[in-house]
């Protein structure tokens, strides 16, 4: 399998159970959200195509028994009437529903994408669709495309699972809850013969790299699932276990997510009774020995007392972080590392929150031992102006990596910098840094500017250089304009000598009609040489080209030197 994008070994140190809440970040500005899409029903995702800067998807998980992905437009906020794809019937549990989304990494060019829901028998179903053309901007998808990929019965209505995504490695990665009711009673989570309790992991592609054609199941000219399970999976081939099956021990991975910029895996595993935790995976782990979560014999790094494994035991991979249920907390909404381009100095910083207490956290994590205290992030990202964000169902991002906000009561919210002033020099609603995030400006220079608001510079030596208006000027220097480059500037030579008209490297007769020129027109007109006309012609020395300077260039061809400016 191809590679799609550039992109822990288990520890046992004792996490404290409550997080003791760590100051604001230094150098993060303070944070706030902006609603961008009200009126859904029940939106529980949001996620966008790699390359898609114009928009993003919104989940609803049902309206009645039907579950609708949703486009909002952005800049702008404007939410498609039309439902992008509507899926009927699924099941309406309060963990049931349309659950998850994922875009084929190369969507803008063949327009798959995968969703997860629960159908009306409760069972998960993971289902392929492609969009309609164009793919890039179509604001439908074929309904008649579905084709179903995997499907896996669930013995109870909660912890379903629900999260899809694609890993830097090219992969579907989705997150399996341990199949429902309390204390996992069928012992799933640490059963390597069922898909509940797991994160699994399949190829899509087949061995072309290219989706939706015959080789997708691994065997030419059969009709069997479009997928394979990769060869370096924990339990792959003859090894006893489910093929498909990448880690174990997860009680309901509720929300998980890709660091885009290192490969990182952040699973948000929500508890029984006592504790919720975020495990983690680092980006390019091999698959064996397979990670155990430790569910349910542990929840977060306490003992439940259940069999199935060994409490504690080395082969465990324990959470990077955990909280207790103290306060009224109880569910935890796994989310995302921040790799926007809005808000740099929040780079790495991860997000996520309670479902129960609507309370936001944030931490940065170094890749290895335990992450450090938790930032409460709930009253600077408290919206204001009669708003609130009651209910966390989920994070999502968009193409730029900017974060949004699910509240199950219809609303999404955008994280936002309260101190951000717009720096938009090409004025088109979009921070600077995002044009060039996304590549729609160039910054062929590397300082931050879109190339269209500098140009070219002609400096009084001739030579040229690339900057702002206001560069040039304290540089003193001549602007050629916004979008001009060095390339196609004519920046005129300095002259050899005061007097020196037609640029030839001496004073004398052959310079008295381009002086006359020069002065007629106020250089106006290039000299005949090219060189720099003010240079030559100002033989006073003030600056400027006039009659004042028609002694000074006779006395110039008599020899003698023109006064210093």
């Amino acid at each position: 399998m191809r590679m799609h994008s550039g992109r822990f070994c288990a520890f046992a140190a004792i996490l404290a159970v409550t997080p003791i809440l760590a100051p604001a970040g230094v150098g993060i500005p303070e944070l706030d959200t902006v609603r961008v899409a009200s009126g859904l029903s029940r939106p529980l995702y949001v996620t966008a195509p790699e390359g898609d800067f114009a928009r993003i998807f919104i989940l609803e998980q049902f309206s009645g028994t039907t579950g609708r992905i949703r486009i909002l437009n952005i800049p702008g906020n404007t939410l498609n009437a039309t439902p992008y794809l509507s899926i009927s019937p699924v099941s309406t549990g309060n963990e049931q529903g349309l659950l998850g989304m994922a875009f084929h990494p190369d969507f803008l060019n063949n327009g798959y994408f995968w969703v997860d829901y629960t159908n009306s028998a409760g069972t998960t179903v993971i289902a392929r669709y492609q969009a309609n053309a164009p793919y890039a901007t179509s604001t439908t998808a074929n309904a008649a495309s579905a084709t179903t990929v995997l499907t896996i019965a669930q013995p109870f209505t909660n912890h379903n699972g629900g999260w899809v995504a694609f890993g830097p490695d090219g992969y579907l990665y989705i997150g399996m809850g341990d199949g429902g009711s309390a204390n996992d009673p069928n012992g799933n989570g640490q059963n390597i013969n069922v898909l509940l309790g797991k994160m699994l992991r399949i190829d899509v592609d087949g061995a072309d790299n290219i989706p939706g054609n015959d080789d997708d199941d691994g065997a030419i000219g059969m009709t069997l699932p479009p997928y394979t399970s990769p060869s370096d999976n924990p339990f792959a081939g003859v090894i006893a276990g489910m093929d498909q099956i990448w880690s174990i021990g997860l009680r309901n991975p509720w929300r998980n997510s890709f660091d885009r910029a290192t490969g990182d895996l952040y699973i948000g595993d929500v508890g029984q009774n006592a504790i919720e935790e975020i495990d983690f995976q680092t980006g390019g782990m091999a698959g064996t020995p397979v990670r155990n979560y430790g569910w349910r014999c542990m929840e977060g790094t306490s003992c439940t007392g259940l069999t199935g494994c060994t409490c504690n035991a080395a082969n465990l991979t324990l959470p990077i972080s955990q909280y207790s249920h103290a306060g009224g907390r109880c569910s935890l909404t796994g989310g995302y590392v921040y790799r926007g381009c809005a808000i740099p100095e929040l780079n790495g910083v991860y997000f996520f929150a309670d479902y129960c207490t609507a309370e936001i956290f944030s931490f940065t994590y170094s890749g290895s031992g335990s992450a450090p205290a938790a930032t409460s992030r709930t009253a600077e990202l408290a919206p204001g102006g009669g708003l609130a964000i009651n209910t966390i169902t989920s994070f999502g991002e968009d193409a730029l990596g900017e974060i949004y906000i699910c509240d199950q009561g219809g609303e999404v919210f955008k994280i936002v910098s309260a101190a951000s002033v717009l720096i938009d020099c090409n004025a088109n609603g979009q921070q600077d840094g995002c044009d060039i995030a996304s590549g729609a400006s160039l910054d062929t220079n590397a300082n931050g500017i879109p190339d269209e608001c500098e140009g070219a510079c002609c400096l009084s030596g001739g030579e040229c250089s690339f900057g702002t208006s206001t560069d040039c000027g304290t540089a003193g220097g001549t602007y050629q304009g916004n979008g001009t480059n060095c390339l196609t500037a004519e920046c005129a030579p300095p002259c050899l000598l005061c007097g020196d008209t037609n640029c030839d490297g001496a004073v004398d007769i052959l310079d008295i009609n381009p002086f006359i020129a020069a002065v007629g027109d106020a250089c106006a007109t290039p000299l005949p040489g090219g060189c720099d006309c003010v240079c030559a012609a100002d033989t006073n020395g003030d600056g400027n080209v006039d009659i004042l300077d028609i002694n000074p260039f006779i006395s110039a061809l008599e020899g003698s030197p023109c006064p210093a400016p």
